[in-house]
């Protein structure tokens, strides 16, 4: 099975940021999330890649799996509610606008599949259901949604503002609009 270890500078959280892929670009493109707190090689160290060999090396599927940041978005205590919001949004800034964009282009395809257990099913989810055009098949495993714990003195009301704000302030559907 080709592996690949791929490490990039990415502007949305203003750092590196790594990921492993398994395949040769073929097939549909799958963006595999870990679990809460856990790294990009951990579905490959627990066999949930080795699960799936067969389809990846008969060109069924491509595997991508991203780094996480939850320890410093969501986890994170020692910020403002708002700041692990506005960190976390940066996290699905790169998901969408950079490993979308790579699967995408690899594989040839318009969309890609998201899957995750846990906390990793919340952001395949979330990022699934935030961004429609872009995901084709989505399976989530045990997913954590109640994520209210993670935004103590946010209301609803702000947090929905603030991920309004965030993802439509270059959204070209929306142009520069910050409501």
């Amino acid at each position: 099975m080709n592996e690949r270890y791929i490490k990039w500078y990415t502007p949305w959280l203003g750092h590196e940021f790594e990921m492993l892929t398994f395949g040769n670009g073929g097939g549909l493109p799958l963006i595999l999330f870990p679990t809460s707190g856990a790294r990009y090689y951990e579905n490959k160290d627990f066999g949930l890649v080795g699960a799936i060999a067969w389809y990846i090396d008969n060109g069924r599927v491509t595997v991508y799996c991203p780094d996480a940041i939850d320890l410093q978005s969501i986890y994170n205590k020692s910020i403002h509610p708002a700041d692990r919001m506005r960190t976390h949004n940066a996290f699905e800034n790169v998901i969408v606008r950079d490993v979308f964009d790579l699967a995408r282009r690899e594989c040839s395809a318009h969309r890609v599949a998201v899957c995750g257990a846990s906390l990793g099913a919340y952001h395949a989810a979330n990022i699934a259901f935030r961004h429609p055009d872009a995901v084709s098949h989505l399976i989530s495993l045990s997913g954590s949604f109640d994520i209210s714990s993670f935004s103590t003195a946010i209301t609803t009301t702000t947090f929905t503002s603030t991920t309004r704000m965030n993802t439509c302030r270059t959204c070209p559907t929306h142009g520069n609009t910050t409501t």
